[in-house]
């Protein structure tokens, strides 16, 4: 009779231990770089939507009088407005443009790294080149796209400097920066889907557009979603275009709720009225964050 007996060891129970100490040490590091970038200044912008202060002094608590305030203002609904009227306009612009592009991209058989490489460059130029870039083409004058109109024998526009192009003009500018990511997140899935599907589609007599409706859409509307609700999250946060292109007008006709929060905080010193703007908007956010991370929680079921 054979008696077997189970030896602990030592060597591996610490070497196990120092392995996960280390796991633990590099999440700990990232845990404290998110907390310290993203929640301290979360819960520092809901303090100071209810305070008054210019960081010199001790902050006064004044309860709801920041929110008063920028409510008010003649410019928060014009802010708003044009906050969503831009996020429209992107997404009637930005969103089907890289799908479009993607598909194009799937069908075709050569020179497809260039390509890609060619569609996802405006993605790494700096985003303040890229619109200094777009603000030399929409000069008036020498401008580029003035010059292609008279080219065509077509009269010269003010596309900064009317309401009535000013809009349409930053989304042509935020479509351009961020078309690349767009199309290659789309292309990811286009290529995900099984090539079967396509030639039962063709045997059936299904078209190129049939096709799409059919069997690309359906096979990638997960993904469709995803990138619709990050696109909403991601322009209601527009600042950069009409920061640096428009500075709001004309006539506020591209102020926007981030913009005019950076206004009341760097230009007014009103940090409070800032803080509540941010607040306002983090709330919004937060609704279109909690319905992605439901599509997320759905899909990884």
């Amino acid at each position: 009779m054979t008696t077997m007996t189970t030896r602990r060891d030592p060597g591996g129970f610490r070497r196990a231990f120092r392995r996960n100490l280390t796991a633990y040490g590099f999440l700990c590091a990232a845990l404290i770089c998110f907390a310290f970038f993203s929640w301290y200044p979360m819960v520092r912008e809901f303090l100071l939507s209810f305070q008054k202060t210019n960081f010199v002094g001790p902050a006064e608590w004044v309860g709801l009088d920041n929110f008063r305030t920028v409510i008010e203002d003649s410019a928060f609904p014009a802010a708003w407005l044009n906050t969503a009227a831009f996020t429209g306009l992107a997404l009637l612009v930005g969103y089907a443009v890289p799908f479009v592009i993607a598909l194009v991209l799937n069908e075709l058989r050569h020179a497809t790294a260039y390509l890609r490489f060619v569609v996802y460059l405006p993605v790494m130029l700096p985003p303040a080149v890229a619109v200094l870039l777009f603000k030399w083409f929409y000069d008036p004058g020498p401008g580029l796209f003035n010059q292609i109109l008279g080219l065509a024998h077509l009269p010269a526009l003010s596309w900064l400097d009317s309401t009535s192009t000013a809009l349409i003009s930053l989304v042509l500018v935020s479509t351009w920066m961020n078309l690349g990511t767009g199309t290659l997140i789309y292309l990811a899935a286009l290529q995900s889907i099984p090539s079967d599907l396509y030639e039962a589609a063709e045997l059936d007599g299904a078209g190129l557009l049939r096709r799409v409706w059919h069997v690309t859409i359906p096979q990638t509307k997960l993904i469709l979603l995803v990138m619709l609700l990050l696109q909403i999250v991601a322009t209601m946060q527009v600042f950069i275009e009409p920061y640096l292109l428009t500075g709001g007008g004309p006539e506020n006709a591209t102020v926007t709720v981030a913009y005019l929060m950076y206004q009341y905080a760097f230009s007014f010193g009103n940090f409070g009225g800032g803080g509540a703007l941010g607040l306002m908007l983090m709330l919004v956010l937060m609704v279109f964050s909690a319905v992605y991370l439901r599509v997320s929680r759905d899909d990884a079921n």
